[in-house]
């Protein structure tokens, strides 16, 4: 995970960016099983194979890894029942010695309930009722295809590049719990989201690692491009049967956005990074980015008062970011950071405006941030200890604005600030025993008003807690048995702008145990099961912000249990 300032250098971004990096195959070939079972009525099955065909350094050398798992439920609150079908696929193929290509494949189809938020009142009568989602029998449901090809080559000794393509499709259906009389209103969009998204991208880049007046320097640079089309339409979410409104039945047309018209949204991002290494103790890390990301509109539903929606939008900003590194030995780092992030809206926040208007959202402006961060990072024995602190300043922060029936707009909110501390530590000890820990202080503010009358400067963000605390000890030998107990802590969330409602602070723990059986060295099988929430409490696990009937809460599941079984088989 990249945190922080540098995030920046890796695209439209100002939080963080996650490096998720797919198995590859190895020798020898491995052929694994796997079941699991839980509460309300949890299945889990998954199989996978991977290996390769040779050491990956000689041409014509192959690695695969190929899984696919579905996952059903019927959920911890009524009307919240779900399923997930999910395949991967990775190819490699080693062309010669200095270049491979691989293929990557990815398909998901999601089918999910939508049970909704719940008031504090409802939430402390019953955590598991749904009254909307049942009345309007809210939905959604998500279809996914991507791939992609991955080249690289070894020019030189200390040149190297890479070259990215991928294009994928997403089909989305969504029954939301919209009354029907503000769907009458000629400028709503309807209670039922249809949208179908194509999508795909190039990531090319080159880097070189050589001296610059004796001292060794690394440059990256690069060109990333990507694009997207969707088609977006919303019906009404009941239908007229012999004079009797039906509810949670598409209906009639009431937004087009149409593909060959096309709502566009793309980017193209050139980019810069070195490393230099000055003297054994002393490194600097810096990079610029120039973010261009462009919106086009084209409304196709222009009907009495609901007149033509179509515009565009286009922005623009150099992001900089640079981090100096001193090792005071071996096993201490101490580093300083400091960046500006750049933050555009998505189409999802572009996609509505205000209640009582239609068409997108095109007066949301993206948010630039700056951030400055130190830290220090110390090995201790086999474990690593973590301490940073931050601060970001945020002008013109994309924030919820209001959430209605499951349907969320956004607003500008000013002037934010985010000031924090980290620390974790990570440390194995006496072999097979583990221990981790990890403490986030957090706060973040408004530093201007936002709510109008009822002035929100100095209050809290909402769905931003202010402290979150984890700890774990885990017993883990390579065979045999193993087991671990972890501790969650999260202080109180806000859920409004106002600060007048939120989530209160909860504590849970969790248990899990297990075996491992080696059978004749080619087999090993894994029986195990975990306990959550061990103490049965009743907390709330997510808000959804500024929801405008005070339906802020998603009740989180009390105790629940699982168990399972890994089968894996290693030809030899």
């Amino acid at each position: 995970m990249l945190r922080g300032p540098f995030s920046a250098l890796y695209g439209n971004s100002s939080g963080g960016v996650i490096n998720v990096s797919t198995t590859t195959g190895r020798q020898p070939p491995t052929l694994e099983a796997s079941t699991y079972y839980g509460s309300f009525g949890s299945w889990r099955n998954s199989v996978k194979a991977s290996g390769s065909t040779g050491d990956g350094t000689q041409a014509g050398d192959v690695d695969y890894s190929v899984s696919a798992s579905r996952f059903t439920t019927h959920g911890y609150r009524e009307h919240s029942s779900a399923q997930k079908n999910l395949g991967n696929a990775k190819l490699g193929v080693r062309l010669d010695e200095a270049s491979k290509l691989t293929f990557l494949f990815n398909s998901v189809d999601i089918d999910a309930q939508d049970p909704g938020g719940l008031t504090n009142k409802e939430w402390h009568e019953n955590p598991t009722q749904s009254p909307r989602a049942n009345q309007y029998d809210t939905r959604k449901t998500v279809k996914q295809t991507q791939a992609g090809l991955h080249y690289e080559r070894q020019l030189t000794a200390s040149d190297d590049l890479s070259v990215m393509v991928y294009a994928g499709e997403r089909e989305t259906t969504q029954y939301q719990s919209i009354p029907v009389g503000p769907q009458l209103k000629p400028t709503h969009p309807g209670g039922v989201i249809q949208l179908s998204r194509h999508y795909q991208g190039i990531d090319s880049r080159w880097t070189h690692r050589g001296d610059v007046f004796s001292v060794p320097v690394s440059f990256t640079t690069g060109l990333d491009y990507e694009t997207m089309s969707e088609k977006r339409k919303g019906y009404e979410n009941f239908r007229v049967v012999n004079g009797t409104t039906v509810l949670g039945e598409k209906g009639d047309l009431r937004r087009n956005e149409r593909s060959n018209e096309r709502n566009l949204m793309w980017n193209l991002d050139p980019y810069l990074q070195t490393a230099w290494q000055f003297t054994e103790k002393l490194s600097l890390d810096a990079g610029v980015r120039f973010s261009s990301v462009y919106f086009d509109s084209n409304d196709d539903y222009i009907t009495g008062a609901n007149g033509d929606d179509s515009g565009e939008a286009s922005y623009h900003k150099w992001l900089p970011a640079a981090s100096l590194k001193y090792a005071v030995n071996d096993a201490w780092n101490l580093y300083a950071s400091a960046g500006r992030g750049f933050e555009t809206p998505t189409i999802n926040e572009l996609s509505y405006r205000t209640v009582e208007q239609s068409g997108m959202n095109l007066a949301l402006k993206p948010s630039t941030s700056d951030t400055v961060e130190m830290g220090s990072k110390t090995r201790i024995g086999n474990g690593l200890f973590t301490a940073a602190v931050f601060q970001t300043d945020t002008d013109n922060e994309i924030v919820a604005d209001k959430s209605f029936g499951g349907r969320t707009t956004y607003k500008n909110a000013g002037e934010t600030r985010r000031r924090g501390v980290e620390l974790s530590l990570d440390q194995q000890f006496a072999w097979d025993w583990r221990v981790k820990m990890a403490w986030t202080y957090l706060d973040a503010t408004y530093r201007t008003n936002v709510c109008g009358a009822q002035s929100c400067k100095g209050n809290r963000m909402p769905g931003i807690a202010r402290n979150m605390g984890y700890a774990a000890l885990e017993y883990a030998p390579q065979e045999g048995f193993y087991a671990g107990a972890d501790v969650r802590y999260m202080s109180d969330i806000q859920a409004d702008d106002e600060n007048d409602a939120k989530a209160p602070t909860y504590t849970v723990a969790s248990l899990n145990s297990g075996y491992k059986f080696r059978i004749q060295q080619s087999w090993l099988l894994d029986v195990w099961g975990r306990v959550d929430n061990l103490f049965d409490r009743d907390y709330v696990g997510s808000v959804i912000v500024n929801e405008g009937n005070g339906r802020y809460f998603e009740p989180a599941p009390g105790r629940n249990y699982g168990v399972g079984v890994n089968l894996s088989y290693t030809f030899q």
